[in-house]
């Protein structure tokens, strides 16, 4: 009921102690769309691209460090090799300086022999003998032992054939005759024996 005098137009305020009920605010979405959800927040998370940290100066330095290494081990590696082919070269020189020095005393030998070559014949002829085993026993020395057997069986490793004659009283491949003896045998043969060798019965 409007009091007298109100104006019909104007809202009118409830009496004093009349209980007015509140108003219901209704929930307004936000321009952006709904909040997201917790599911929707880790997912988005999950999603986006990681966070990298400044790593370029740490893997300038890691490249640079292997580039010394390998600068490094390729010098040492040369080193070696240059090390490597000195030795060789020095061993080489050394053993053929302790070769020649083993034949020294041949040599001594020899003047010696030619010192008396007007003495005796037999003298001169058994001081060559002399110098010819010394020689021969300084190559077995050296690890190439002499080969001038006769009598035994052909033997492709220590022998070569120069010859076959026919003989009725050596079996087939007996060695008859050595040419020149030969010295050594194996990987480690100076020569093979040149022989004469029996074809067997004629």
């Amino acid at each position: 009921m409007a009091r007298p005098g109100a104006d019909p137009d104007l809202p009118q305020r409830p009496a004093q102690g009349s209980a007015e009920p509140p108003r219901r605010q209704t929930p307004q979405s936000s321009p952006a769309g709904p909040a997201p959800q917790g599911g929707d927040v880790a997912r988005e998370q999950a999603d986006a691209p990681p966070v990298r940290p400044q790593t370029d100066q740490l893997a300038n330095e890691q490249i640079a460090d292997l580039e010394d290494r390998l600068r490094r081990a390729l010098a040492d590696a040369d080193n070696m090799r240059k090390r490597c082919e000195r030795q060789v070269v020095d061993a080489r020189a050394d053993e053929r300086a302790r070769v020649a020095a083993a034949w020294l005393p041949t040599v001594d030998n020899l003047e010696r022999a030619l010192e008396h070559a007007d003495a005796d014949s037999g003298t001169v002829i058994e001081g060559i003998r002399v110098i010819r085993d010394q020689a021969v026993a300084l190559l077995g020395s050296l690890g190439f032992r002499r080969h001038d057997e006769t009598g035994v069986p052909f033997d492709p490793q220590l022998h070569e054939a120069v010859s076959v004659v026919a003989d009725g009283d050596a079996p087939a491949g007996t060695v008859l005759r050595v040419l020149h003896p030969g010295y050594g045998e194996g990987n480690r043969q100076l020569r093979p024996a040149a022989v004469v060798v029996a074809s067997g019965p004629g």
